[in-house]
């Protein structure tokens, strides 16, 4: 039998929803968010009420802002209480409240993910410490490991996806080459529906955005065997920089065939077109010449006027799911990817002789140009079986697959010679923007990944199972660059995976896990003759976890130990087509997460989460633009006097950050940000069941912030608001 057919008795109320039993007990710290009380409440309070058996499939889709059940991290179809490491799943539900636009709205609310915003189009994400540098459509992993080119991965539209999945520390089971930080998988939308089902929005928000998205599910056939789904949308605005604007167009369309009662086929296209005007290429100067620090306002720009930042992508896939009548499952994915960036850009060039103006005069800083062109191309699969199967009396589950990708990245660069702003205080953009010549391939890389993994749930005892497994990858690199030729990489690697999940109760549960990842490296070593040695990251994390209300309020609290060696610092020289590194050895990040996410009444939903970490190397500490500490808490509230109106908000703090930075007049100086919190507030009223207002207010009370600082800053965005109309059919 098919486990879907048959699921757990819940508690359900004669309206149809489903009861969302309240602790009582709000979540004012860790240990109050781990308390067994609220087991013992819900029991009682759950006795009470008469038991409805329930037989539908979406009880296993996202509910609110959890989800019961997922794939990240092994494959196998587990409750987030079930997997031996830290998960966080944004749903779509979350990305509606919080109005989550794109994927760095995404991630820079997700508990343990800290943002650095490297200029107005350019982000990374670091996790316990760690770049992230790998991220999964639909499973399938796409690998950008050099800082220099960015292929809009941040920007990337929400309307999509049916929810974002993080795996905080190692998972190189699944990944193959990565990060041990954390691992993301954008996970699309499918036709979901066998009747004509869609929505329309339209938004308008601060700096004039527009912005208006349809979704639109329609059968294609009479029965509904074969469906198709279309989402499209168009975003533009300005900014609160001065001279930047910006334009979005993207779409995506699958149609999802039920070829037998158990064979199902998915064809999916994704395409966005992204524009920036007068984009910036790095930021604003921290130090005046005299050592003071400098103070822009929110709206100074470092970008030229002629500037702009392109981004293109496409992709396109299909998706094979076979379900056995014996339980097992066979999957299948393959896609093709195409993404290009065309960007032409001026910054100022970073060295304290140079990028330090007089506080008097503005003078004394100096830009450096380039047009750069880019082509990411990407072919994989991936397939894998899983299933139960009876050994010593017992039912386990296994999963085996295989995978291969080939990537491969071109490109080209012109450049004219730099400029003197003049006074940079008062620069309103204009710069000389003649004489570029043609372009000159300045590098081309392929990396091609080939895997086979496999990893088995055994069920030891009814309240103790094991996870195992293991990947082994072999991975082959080819780079040519214009200043040093042609150079080679290659390495087999075998990526071990175990875990131990104790149920203590039928609410808590205590894990124990280790898993590795490995990720060869494009940087060459400052000084050298090649490149840096591959890294190799350990995770070791154990703790607890806990699910009521049959899985729609979930929490976790993990403690963990990453070992990494071999990481690089990069080195990055303005105008310089090389990118240099200084290997950092003995990194060892250590600290514990918790995070609550889901239903506490049938009215409130919330996510809450806290992260706390050190992270040092055989140098000193490791990384301290990153804040050690952060805290994050979203809610949402239907007002049970006004069923119409739901209201919420929350709040992200961070802790105090810093960088050693060479100052004017030669030496280094420590800069500092003080810890800073950002709050937001949404409200959304139901005209009629189809018809809906939403107003959000980001940056509620406008706080200043630097999103990046190191070698010069880049602010975060004050307050602004957005307001979305509805309509549902």
């Amino acid at each position: 039998m098919n486990k879907r057919s048959c699921l757990p008795v819940i508690p359900v109320c004669a309206n149809g929803h489903v009861v969302r039993l309240a602790p009582l007990v709000l979540f004012s710290s860790v240990a109050a968010l781990l308390s067994p009380l609220a087991s013992a409440q819900t029991d009682d309070e759950a006795a009470q009420l008469d038991a409805v058996t329930v037989t539908a499939s979406n009880l296993y889709e996202n509910v609110g802002y959890t989800r019961r059940s997922t794939t990240a991290g092994t494959r196998f179809d587990l409750s987030p209480r079930e997997i031996p490491q830290a998960v966080s799943i944004v749903t779509e539900q979350r990305i509606r409240d919080q109005d989550l636009q794109d994927i760095e709205d995404v991630l820079s609310n997700t508990t343990g993910i800290s943002t650095s915003q490297i200029d107005s189009n350019r982000v990374s994400f670091y996790s316990r410490g760690f770049r992230l540098n790998s991220y999964q459509y639909d499973g399938i992993p796409t690998l950008n490991t050099d800082s220099r080119w960015y292929f809009g991965e941040g920007s990337q539209n929400t309307a999509i996806y049916d929810r974002v999945e993080v795996v905080r520390g190692a998972n190189g089971l699944m990944t193959g080459a990565g990060n041990p930080g954390a691992s993301v998988n954008f996970v699309r939308k499918h036709a979901d529906s066998r009747e004509l089902t869609g929505s329309v929005s339209g938004t308008l928000g601060s700096w004039d955005q527009r912005r208006g998205v349809v979704d639109v599910t329609t059968p294609l056939t009479g029965s509904g065997d074969v469906r198709a789904r279309f989402i499209g949308g168009y975003d533009s605005g300005d900014s609160y920089l001065d001279r930047y604007s910006s334009r979005e167009k993207f779409g995506y369309a699958i149609i999802d065939a039920d070829v037998t009662d158990n064979t199902t086929i998915s064809v999916g296209y994704d395409y966005q077109d992204t524009h920036a005007s007068s984009p910036t290429w790095g930021g604003m100067p921290l130090w005046y010449s005299d050592g003071s620090e400098t103070n822009y306002t929110r709206s100074f720009s470092v970008a030229p006027d002629w500037s702009y930042y392109d981004f293109e992508s496409k992709k396109v896939f299909a998706q094979l799911e076979h379900r056995f009548d014996s339980g097992w499952e066979l999957h299948g994915t393959v896609t093709h990817e195409e993404t290009d960036l065309d960007g032409k850009l001026a910054s100022p060039y970073y060295e304290p002789y140079y990028s330090s103006p007089d506080p008097a005069t503005g003078q004394g800083s100096f830009f450096f140009t380039g047009w750069n062109r880019g082509e990411r191309k990407v072919d994989s699969f991936d397939g894998y079986a899983k299933g139960p199967f009876a050994l010593f009396g017992r039912e386990h589950e296994l999963v085996v697959g295989g995978s291969y990708s080939d990537q491969s990245n071109d490109y080209e660069n012109s450049f004219i010679d730099g400029f003197d702003p003049g006074d940079l205080d008062n620069w309103n953009g204009a710069a000389p923007n003649d004489g570029w010549p043609s372009f000159v391939p300045s590098e081309r890389a392929s990396t091609r990944q080939q895997a086979v993994y496999g990893a088995v749930r055994f069920s030891l005892a009814d309240p103790l199972t094991l996870i195992v497994g293991a990947r082994y990858t072999d991975w082959q690199g080819r780079t040519w660059s214009s200043g040093l030729g042609n150079a080679s990489q290659s390495e087999d690697d075998i990526t071990p995976y175990g875990g131990l999940i104790y149920d203590i109760n039928e609410v808590w549960s205590a894990f124990v896990s280790y898993s590795e990842i490995f990720q060869p490296q494009s940087y060459l070593e400052v000084g050298g003759n090649g490149y840096l040695d591959p890294l190799k990251g350990k995770n070791y994390e154990t703790g607890l976890k806990a699910a009521w209300f049959d899985g729609l309020l979930n929490a976790s609290f993990s403690v963990f130990r990453l070992e990494q060696d071999n990481v690089a610092d990069v080195v990055l020289t303005p105008g310089s087509l090389i990118t240099t590194a200084t290997p950092v050895s003995e990194v060892v990040s250590e600290g514990f997460e918790a995070e609550l996410t889901g239903a506490v009444t049938d009215d409130l939903d919330v996510t809450a989460g806290f992260t706390h970490y050190t992270a040092t190397s055989a140098e000193g500490s490791f990384n301290t633009d990153r804040p050690r500490t952060q805290a994050n808490l979203f809610a949402s509230y239907r007002v049970p006097q006004w069923r119409q109106l739901t209201v919420g908000g929350g709040a992200r703090w961070q802790s105090d950050t810093f960088v050693d930075q060479p100052a004017p007049g030669g030496g280094n100086r420590e800069y500092e940000q003080d810890s800073y919190t950002l709050v937001d507030v949404f409200g959304r009223y139901q005209f009629t069941p189809d018809l809906a207002l939403q107003v959000n207010v980001h940056n509620l009370f406008d706080k200043k912030y630097y999103s990046y600082f190191d070698t010069y800053g880049v602010y975060g965005e004050p307050m602004n608001v957005t307001s979305t109309l509805s309509y549902s059919f």
